[in-house]
């Protein structure tokens, strides 16, 4: 395999390199997207990595240079970029000014972008979360060759799918999101409803925390990564019901896993009178006390009241394919379709689970969630110990 170096092309100096990755050419079919990265920025090591990932690419050293350059390359659709990466080190507002500029070219709007954090501060992450200037925020070195493919896959499945609206809003001359009416209500009602229930049942949850602690030693909150709406990784809390060192033992017990995980494709563990709960985790899981931690991530916006079950990450990781993707449009929610219809039920099958996911991905609205919400009282108190 021979890597192909362009030389820079400007009357001005440097604007950008070509990269291209030649070896026995296949069947020429068109129906398959060709992944083709688009860097932005000045960083040698990240072109390196992303030569041996992708089949070819594009490094601009600057904003400014990439507007040009992906204007001339608009007019062949074929060579389009596959997915474009911008470094954090150019800044929020050069990456914000070229948000604006993807989101006014027809052909462009829809490629994913996504910005590396290598060097990013928390105050820097923050505002790119808050106000979606891009995509995806994450880290190149943390991703593999087959992990980063399938996460562009997975955006640009879902960019595809959803359309502009519905992936992010137009950033405004202002830094102010603007929000359609639907995520409006949906997100002041969710503030509203859980900082009262924080109020009230703080003396409810100081006592499930003192008898957590006088029951086992460990920390009283399980905190986990999961996977919520466009697959945001974010810290998920519940009170823990499990001996220490639980998930470290899944594979022990996953001959007891009650959905089928011994084929290919999604795979969700639920295990009926799990071993590894506590007894004081039994009767929190009974009645989903355990639950009430997350109205802490309601509150800050990871989740909502309603919606999808926000994901472990070895859960999401197969549900990233193109048969799934739609299931993650919704927000993240402590209780939804799934949980009012099949919560307890052994005998639901993956598939069920998945399209109950997407059943309310295709419907959500305010009076929507205001129905599960009624009809979850009946579904608290689970039949069985999963």
């Amino acid at each position: 395999m021979e890597v192909l170096t362009l030389p820079f092309t400007s009357s001005k100096g440097k604007t950008y390199k070509h990269y291209s990755l030649h070896s026995t050419p296949a069947a020429n079919d068109t129906s398959i997207p060709k992944t083709e990265f688009y860097y932005v920025g000045n960083n040698p090591s990240r072109i390196d990595k992303l030569i041996r990932i992708f089949e070819s690419g594009y490094a601009t050293e600057s904003c400014m240079n990439a507007k040009a350059m992906l204007i001339r390359l608009q007019n062949h659709a074929h060579a389009l970029p596959y997915i474009i990466i911008c470094d954090s080190a150019l800044g929020y507002d050069a990456i914000r000014d070229f948000r604006c500029f993807l989101n006014n070219q027809k052909e462009l709007e829809n490629v994913p972008f996504v910005v590396d954090d290598q060097g990013m501060n928390k105050e820097l992450r923050l505002h790119f979360r808050k106000e979606r200037i891009v995509d995806e925020i994450l880290c190149l070195d943390e991703f593999s060759k087959e992990r980063l493919l399938a996460k562009a896959k997975f955006l640009n499945k879902t960019k595809s799918n959803i359309g502009k609206e519905e992936w992010h809003k137009k950033i405004q001359t202002s830094t102010t999101s603007v929000c359609d009416q639907r995520n409006f209500f949906k997100r002041s009602f969710d503030i509203l409803v859980s900082s009262i229930l924080l109020v009230m049942l703080s003396p409810v949850m100081l006592l499930i925390a003192l008898g957590i602690k006088l029951e086992s030693a460990g920390p009283v909150f399980y905190v986990a990564k999961r996977a919520g709406r466009g697959y945001k990784i974010f810290n998920f809390y519940k009170f823990r019901t499990m001996i220490i060192g639980a998930d470290s033992k899944i594979n022990d017990y996953s001959h007891l896993n009650q959905y089928n995980a011994d084929t290919q494709g999604p795979k969700f563990y639920k295990i009926e009178n799990d071993p590894r709960i506590t007894k004081v985790g039994t009767i929190l899981r009974k009645i989903s006390l355990d639950e009430l931690p997350q109205l802490i991530n309601v509150l800050l916006g990871d989740m909502s009241l309603v919606g999808n079950r926000p994901l472990p990450l070895y859960e999401a990781a197969t549900l990233t394919t193109d048969e799934w993707a739609k299931r993650f449009l919704a927000p993240a929610g402590i209780t939804g379709l799934w949980q009012i219809k099949k919560r307890g039920n052994k005998d639901m099958s993956v598939e069920e689970r998945i399209n109950l996911d997407i059943c309310y991905a295709n419907k959500y609205n305010f009076a929507y969630d205001l129905w599960i919400m009624a009809n979850t009282p009946t579904a608290l108190i689970q039949k069985t110990n999963a």
